[in-house]
């Protein structure tokens, strides 16, 4: 893999590059699915390819390939320089790179149980348990279950003496029941919507989500919101769960951060932000509770931002985004640092593959816990009247980030300190920076998970990347519920 990675550096030098990178990515992955008692997914993949991304005459150029013969390489890296240079004439300004040390490193995340050696039938056996323990419920019209590996190894070299070599094996896994009366459709998820929890972890991680042990009451939850009560529209206190407060964090904090939508570079699947450089270190984001950094170190976890290097060698690293509730700081890459006078990158540049150019995305954006703070039923005891929202059914907000409103899958009424009624169609809406000043209360460290979101979609063409949203369940006063639903 060096010796791809020399050609196709030496290649680009001369053929005029001043910086160049290599990106060489061994991807694998298997995707399983069962869809009302028959597998709906089995598919095994695996991709080998080289990215090689330049400056030349003050601007980026990139280029991808699948021949890594000396030729192959050598060609695509002068493809990329080509690239550079024909941008290089209607460039605005060189492109300025912040200062990064070369870094020689391995890393792999930790992985007790390699989910590839975990026969496909032993797989599919757990799935369809699942999936007609779900079925059993009377009033289960749908059981869907999914679960998802990936191995990640990619090797990075650039004209600066970087090498470093890491893999990333990722485990995924969830699963809904849907039930369908009349016209109208209710839906419950474990452990969460839109493909269950995602780690970077082995066949460890399926283990530890106990799935077949809650099928049955997911299965009965979904049943009884046919018949449950509407929820309340107005405004209202409102308790979310983690895994919807994570989703609150994806959408309202962690893409208007990203820096190439506020800098006017990107746009594309969630717009530019309202977080212009004006209000760096003078906006107040939300109350002194709100407390978010930008995480991929492993200390923080095995979320799907967790890595040791970013995608052009920066170290990984925890960034503070919102201090004490004060906005202090963006996801950058080393150019878009370099253009807001920061002295070196937040580590944030990531590729979906070796054929894609790598742009900023999330790492691991999380609310930290509360140090001291309530647990979750410590927190339902001081909440007199209210609604608490669980599992996340929709969302929505503006292309500049700021109006949003979300549906849960299932409410529960609060009533004088405890949990009372089941409620259906949950919703709320609000302006990101109101709604985040509204929060109250935020439970402590025991309650606090880190959710993986496999799915988050940026750039054109789109890449696909997994991201992840530390939350312990909060609390919300006054805030606009019902709007999602129409009598």
């Amino acid at each position: 893999m060096k010796q791809i990675g020399e050609w196709a550096l030496g290649a680009a030098v001369a053929a005029g590059a001043s910086y160049a990178e290599a990106r060489i990515v061994d991807d694998r992955q298997r995707a399983l699915g069962t869809h009302n008692g028959r597998v709906g997914t089995a598919s095994d993949s695996e991709s080998l390819g080289l990215g090689v991304r330049v400056l030349a005459d003050g601007a980026w150029g990139f280029a991808a390939t699948q021949q890594l013969t000396r030729e192959g390489v050598e060609r695509c890296a002068r493809e990329a320089t080509a690239t550079a240079k024909a941008s290089a004439r209607v460039k605005e300004q060189d492109v300025r790179l912040a200062p990064e040390p070369a870094a020689k490193a391995e890393w792999s995340s930790p992985c007790e149980i390699d989910p590839f050696s975990v026969p496909v039938s032993d797989c599919l056996a757990l799935l369809m348990k699942i999936d007609e323990t779900l079925r059993s419920v009377e009033g289960v019209t749908l059981a869907e279950t999914n679960m998802n590996f990936r191995r990640y190894e990619q090797w990075f070299y650039n004209t600066e003496g970087a090498e470093i070599h890491q893999t990333r094996t990722t485990t995924g896994a969830g699963y809904s029941a849907h039930a369908f009366a009349g016209s109208e459709l209710q839906k419950r998820s474990y452990p969460n919507s839109f493909g269950g929890q995602w780690q970077n972890k082995g066949y460890e991680l399926i283990e530890e989500l106990a799935l077949l042990e809650s099928a049955k009451r997911i299965a009965e939850e979904c049943v009884a919101l046919l018949k449950a009560p509407q929820a309340p529209e107005g405004r209202a206190t409102i308790v979310l769960d983690s895994s919807q407060l994570g989703l609150q964090i994806h959408e309202s904090i962690g893409h208007p951060i990203e820096l190439d939508r506020v800098l006017g570079y990107e746009a594309n699947f969630a717009g530019t932000s309202f977080l212009t450089l004006d209000k760096l270190d003078h906006l107040q984001y939300g109350t002194p509770l709100v407390n978010v950094v930008a995480d991929a170190t492993e200390a923080h976890g095995p979320g799907l931002g967790t890595f040791a290097y970013d995608d052009e060698g920066v170290q990984a690293q925890c960034v503070p985004i919102i201090t004490n509730g004060q906005f202090k700081g963006y996801l950058s890459s080393r150019d878009m640092a370099a253009l807001i006078g920061r002295k070196r990158s937040g580590g944030n540049l990531r590729a979906e593959s070796w054929n894609r150019v790598p742009i900023v995305r999330m790492t691991n954006v999380s609310l930290l816990p509360q140090p001291n703070g309530p647990s979750f039923d410590e927190l339902i005891a001081s909440t007199d009247d209210g609604i608490y929202m669980q599992t996340n059914r929709s969302w929505s907000i503006d292309d500049k980030r700021y109006n949003f409103q979300f549906g849960c899958e299932i409410a529960w009424e609060i009533k004088g300190g405890k949990l009372g009624r089941m409620l259906k169609n949950p919703s709320y809406s609000g302006i990101t920076t109101e709604f985040w000043n509204s929060m109250d209360a935020l439970c402590g460290p025991k309650d606090w998970v880190l959710w993986g979101t496999p799915n988050c979609g940026k750039g054109q063409p789109e890449q696909t990347m997994g991201t992840g949203h530390g939350a312990s369940p909060a609390r919300f006063m006054n805030v606009r519920v019902g709007t999602a639903y129409k009598k």
